[in-house]
């Protein structure tokens, strides 16, 4: 039971870890040739680029945010330094000249970069100035992913070797999307929505769908950790002992009763933050409903929990039949603290859950208990 704990343990870490990507992006009128092998994605700007656009990129510095529109074809247009406490796409860190660069590889006459040396360029240009830029808060696990931007396309022709680097929230796809505030004043926690389904496809990506496509898990809501432990970071078990109750009172306000949270089988789980994340910055975290198989692992779920039982799949299958229970007691005996866990190296989310166990051999009058962390 341990080792199938501990590898539930193991594959929640690695997904939940494997939820970021991070992306370049290049103003281009043309897209450069894409190494097949590079995981960088890019965006390029539409062929025409105004003076004003050239010389709003040009001029931008660090603490500028940057904003720009998205055709359906994917070109873009409008680009300008916005406000950052309205919304933008880009928060710039900092400016590098490529054309001082120690080789004669940004020359008068080379051509910009590929999208493979633009993510080689982030590395080498951006990570280090960033990090100071956000006086080192920054979980690179968290919402905010670093990136460079190059010129448009003309405006490299002509000899300008400008390459912003800075931050930006991105969807699944990779593109930028529209953020408030400026980054080291926001929660940089990747948490979804409640009534959010959550797939977690074969690179442990996790991803917002349908409820009635497979998913793994429901969100029942989104908790912040930061006024809970304000003055210090707290360990795994801390929050696993906060959130216990937490997320078991979600999930039955979630499905509307304590009674629909037992007849709809599934188990109230939990993410937690890393102390490597909360320093850097994540301070929220998930609340969620997930249904664990006997060997360990998720179960896939079809089908929104608050629709009841009648709508839900469980690997295909209806909803284990529950075994009825006396009527319950006003004081219930809470369900057993969540038991030590340990956290991943570089995982921006530590689950606070493990192997299901029967509720109702721990306690007949009570839901579901929470999904736990297992003993390493």
């Amino acid at each position: 039971m341990a080792s199938k704990q501990s590898a539930l343990r193991s594959f929640l870490i690695a997904a939940l870890a494997g939820a970021v990507g991070a992306g370049t992006y290049t103003l281009a009128a043309d897209p450069p040739e894409t190494d097949t092998g590079d995981q960088a994605s890019s965006t390029t700007a539409s062929s025409t680029v105004s003076p004003d656009q050239a010389a709003t990129f040009t001029t931008a510095d660090a603490g500028a945010c940057l904003t720009w529109q998205v055709a359906e074809d994917g070109t873009i247009t409008g680009f300008e330094q916005a406000d950052c406490a309205g919304e933008h796409r880009f928060e710039v860190s900092l400016r590098q000249n490529l054309a001082t660069y120690p080789t004669s590889e940004f020359g008068p006459e080379a051509p910009m970069p590929n999208p493979t040396r633009q993510a080689q360029l982030r590395e080498e240009l951006c990570g280090a100035g960033t990090f100071r830029y956000l006086g080192g808060k920054y979980d690179p696990n968290g919402r905010y992913s670093i990136a460079p931007i190059l010129p448009p396309a003309d405006a490299w022709a002509r000899g300008d070797r400008t390459m912003l680097c800075g931050l930006q929230e991105t969807n699944h796809a990779g593109e930028p999307i529209l953020t408030s505030g400026r980054v080291v004043d926001q929660d940089q926690a990747r948490v979804f929505e409640p009534g959010q389904c959550v797939s977690i496809d074969a690179s442990n990506t996790l991803t917002a769908v349908k409820c009635a496509d497979p998913h793994q898990l429901e969100i029942t809501s989104t908790v912040s950790l930061d006024e809970v432990f304000p003055d210090h970071t707290p360990a795994v078990e801390e929050q696993d002992k906060h959130l216990q109750d937490v997320c078991t009172q979600a999930a039955q306000e979630y499905l509307g009763s304590e009674e629909n949270l037992y007849q709809i089988a599934l188990r109230p789980f939990w993410t937690t933050q890393s102390p490597a994340a909360w320093e850097g910055g994540s301070r929220s975290v998930n609340c969620a409903l997930m249904f664990s198989r006997p060997e360990g692992g998720f179960a896939n779920l079809t089908g929104s929990a608050t629709q009841g039982r009648e709508h839900l799949l469980i690997d295909d299958a209806p909803p284990p039949e529950r075994p009825q229970r006396r009527p319950l007691r006003d004081q219930q005996t809470s369900a057993a603290p969540a038991p030590t866990a340990g956290t991943g190296a570089g995982a921006a989310q530590d689950p606070a859950a493990g192997a299901a166990q029967d509720p109702a051999a721990a306690n007949a009058g009570a839901a579901q208990a929470p999904a736990q962390a297992p003993v390493q």
